[in-house]
């Protein structure tokens, strides 16, 4: 059957238009608040309100805009190596890639740092994350000329990835999220940031419009042909690839940013709590691969999504995700 969403109400601590949120349990005692017409992780409701409220883009900064569970580490780290590859440093070595990509919403607007960590580089491009949808986040980031990357990935592999991830939680074992719960509450898009079929959409079709805004790829697309699609980012972002070795410098960007070398760098393996996140650096990076969920999903589970994702992504055009 399909979940049913047992909606409860409460009021902001802080003065707001919409005083009653409906909240809706996840897992435990952690719960999604719904905003926009999205459900935020409750942590990140206030956080996400200040980036609207108060984050101004500038020309030169480059947004990652995804999904969660659908390539983020991998974009961050293959988007630090295109941009600030002429660096002699690594520090993809001794550096986690959402340390070296910070994220709008669950890092730099907190509570505690109010977006004043923003200064947080020496070098003139910002790169920012974030899982906001287009129809929250677009009107701020289209008041600059800054650039957007979209990644997404099929949404059975997302959903996986993200009960993987979730099991990492201390409180997991507590009232686990069972895999059929997540894949009912996938489907009606009481996820974090969900519903995901509604969070991809628009920043696709914004691609469409303007290729030199956004740049859309998935997760599929890197895997099969991670030399042409860093070429294509590294032109989109004004920054390509020049001179006799520049078929080298691809190549050993996309080897050091594999999911091989990467989950194999100690920070990476490390069971440490980032300062701003509840999960250890290594929950990060799990499999990396094309098709995972065959191992987790029943059929029945597969076809529930299929046909949501026929409905949502095929009717639209964009044939993906099956």
């Amino acid at each position: 059957m399909p979940f049913i969403s047992n909606y409860e109400t409460f009021s902001d601590q802080n003065p707001h238009p919409d005083s009653t949120i409906q909240k809706q349990k996840w897992f435990s005692d952690e719960f999604l608040c719904k905003f926009k017409g999205f459900w935020i992780w409750s942590p990140y409701l206030e956080p996400t309100k200040k980036v609207v409220e108060d984050f101004k883009p500038l020309p030169s900064d480059v947004i990652l805009a995804s999904f969660p569970k659908t390539g983020t580490t991998w974009l961050k780290a293959l988007l630090y190596s295109i941009i600030f590859r002429s660096s002699k440093e690594k520090p993809l070595l001794f550096n986690h890639p959402h340390e070296l990509i910070p994220s709008l919403e669950t890092k730099l607007y907190l509570e505690e740092s109010n977006g004043k960590n923003l200064e947080f580089t020496d070098h003139k491009v910002r790169i920012l994350g974030t899982h906001i949808p287009y129809q929250i986040i677009g009107d701020i980031l289209n008041s600059s000329d800054c650039k957007i990357v979209y990644v997404t990935r099929n949404p059975k592999d997302s959903l996986a990835s993200l009960w993987h991830f979730v099991q990492k939680a201390k409180k997991f074992d507590e009232d686990p999220w069972t895999v059929e719960t997540a894949v009912d509450q996938f489907c009606n898009g009481v996820v974090p940031f969900g519903p995901y079929y509604d969070h991809v959409l628009p920043y696709r079709e914004e691609s469409w419009k303007r290729p030199w805004k956004i740049f859309f790829v998935t997760f599929e697309e890197l895997k099969e042909d991670g030399k042409k699609h860093v070429k294509r980012l590294a032109e989109f972002l004004g920054c390509p690839f020049e001179g006799e070795n520049k078929e080298e410098q691809v190549e050993e960007i996309v080897k050091n940013c594999s999911f091989e070398i990467l989950s194999n760098h100690e920070i990476n393996k490390s069971s440490e709590m980032p300062e701003c996140f509840p999960l250890p650096y290594n929950s990060f990076f799990r499999n990396g691969q094309v098709g995972d969920y065959n191992n987790y999903l029943k059929p029945e589970m597969i076809h529930q999504i299929d046909a949501i994702t026929r409905q949502k992504f095929h009717a639209s055009g964009f044939v993906y995700g099956i």
